[in-house]
């Protein structure tokens, strides 16, 4: 699963990964968390003949997707995370993978490793070869109740690959640059014949280090979450844990 990523790059680097004309001005995030606003893009209206402008455009979404047949949103999970194999099957996502498959821009993201009793590890898992990378994401427009419209998305995942399946075993889907419009293109390309793009990246694709648990408040948002650094146990909270608790639980996602 994906809780947490980060996209530290300058606007201007990010539009030039993503096709966009431009992106106005925004501060590297480094620890985006659910519920948050995050950056989008998809496929565009249909340029006019002989137009030279992209074909993309950029959103701004709640990290979250509410489904348009949702009537309490208080009483619906959250869906930050769509898992890509029965992304067709889920009524949640089957339209918004029809109709609105998204680019979701990232530096790199974060995952918690779980060990014994021991507090979990997190890790700041990032592409080998550096820059920006974008996460199949989709996006859903929710009717508010008061009439209000709200743009929401999640992020798809797969199986870990070999390189980070010691961590955890879902990662977020990322779609390679050559394929960004085959994703995009929802007006001649069925979910079905994008479901090949849905696979675990290469191997050697992340590497993975350790940091502190920084990352696990979301009002840690500089740049030391990202510094080197190990969790170690905890025995004075073991001490005091609750009959029945379980200390393996997730404190980051």
């Amino acid at each position: 699963m994906c809780g947490r990523f980060a996209l530290t790059a300058s606007p201007d680097q990010t539009a030039a990964i993503l096709g966009l004309a431009e992106l106005e001005a925004f501060p590297a995030r480094y620890n985006i968390a659910p519920t948050q606003p995050v950056l989008m893009a998809l496929a565009g209206p249909p340029r006019a003949p002989g137009s030279n402008l992209p074909d993309r455009q950029a959103m701004l979404v709640r990290w979250g997707l509410i489904p348009t047949w949702v009537k309490d949103t208080k009483e619906f999970p959250l869906l930050f995370n769509a898992r890509s194999e029965g992304v067709l099957q889920k009524a949640s996502f089957k339209t918004a993978m029809r109709h609105r498959r998204a680019l979701v821009p990232a530096s790199g993201f974060y995952e918690c490793q779980q060990s014994g009793s021991a507090k979990g590890q997190p890790y700041w898992i990032q592409p080998r070869r550096g820059g920006v990378i974008a996460f199949a994401g989709l996006i859903e427009t929710y009717a508010e109740p008061g009439g209000s419209e709200m743009d929401t998305g999640a992020i798809l995942t797969t199986r870990a690959n070999a390189g980070t399946a010691h961590i955890h075993d879902r990662v977020p889907v990322v779609i390679e640059e050559r394929d960004f419009a085959r994703w995009l293109d929802c007006r001649t390309q069925e979910p079905r014949d994008v479901l090949d793009l849905l696979k675990p990246a290469e191997p050697d694709f992340f590497e993975a280090i350790p940091v502190s648990d920084l990352v696990n408040k979301v009002a840690n948002t500089g740049p030391e979450i990202q510094e080197r650094g190990m969790v170690g146990p905890h025995p004075d909270r073991v001490r005091r844990q609750k009959p029945g608790a379980d200390e393996n639980q997730m404190t980051l996602f």
